[in-house]
């Protein structure tokens, strides 16, 4: 005896045809919605970047891409959830010291940008470093110029990367300093005019 007779095989194949229909349209309905989630966040982000000029844009829309390098590397499994997330805190503190500095300057320029924590500091300095030492704006072995530190869920000491022109500049100046003492003026000021400090002066010594 047939389970089901030709009408029953008729509205079988009819209701597996509608579900088929169904599982279709849900499908769509998911894939249209999640483009226009991400059309909805890449606008927000482009409306946002629209402040700025194209130097600063340019920066963030690197970021963007170095965010999903490494979001690709660790969906592939490639680099440990360590690395990613100290990679992707390295970008939010870029991004925060470059969004600070373009603001503060209102200048469209962004420097080379190197944001380390304490136990990266041999990545770029040949020798041990005290960032108690650090003064901002100060320049750190005639190679580097600190901007200060970016809390983006832990503490990132940001540098600016000098230029060779900067940094041959820097090389001229300290010989030039080094014999300013030497072209003082009666007035204590140096051929530059900056103030040369002055050091304590003696106690006298009754004889």
């Amino acid at each position: 005896m047939a389970l089901f007779d030709d009408k029953g095989v008729m509205q079988l194949m009819l209701r597996m045809k509608s579900l088929s229909k169904l599982s279709f349209a849900i499908s769509l309905v998911f894939f249209f919605g999640a483009s226009a989630m991400g059309q909805r966040t890449a606008k927000s982000r482009s409306d946002g970047d629209a402040r700025f000029g194209p130097v600063m844009r340019a920066y963030l829309g690197y970021l963007r891409n170095e965010q999903e390098v490494v979001d690709d590397r660790i969906s592939r499994r490639e680099i440990t959830s360590e690395y990613y997330r100290r990679n992707s805190n390295r970008i939010r503190a870029l991004r925060q010291m470059a969004t600070r500095l373009v603001t503060q300057t209102g200048n469209d320029y962004v420097p080379e940008l190197e944001a380390v924590t304490v136990d990266e500091f041999g990545t770029l300095f040949e020798t041990p470093q005290n960032p108690r030492n650090f003064h901002l704006n100060g320049v750190v072995m005639n190679t580097f110029r600190y901007l200060g530190v970016a809390n983006a869920g832990e503490v990132f000491y940001v540098f600016a990367r000098l230029d060779p022109y900067e940094q041959a500049a820097l090389m001229e100046k300290k010989p030039a300093e080094t014999a300013a003492p030497n072209t003082n003026n009666s007035s204590g000021n140096t051929a530059t005019g900056q103030r040369v400090g002055q050091s304590r002066p003696r106690r006298s010594v009754p004889q």
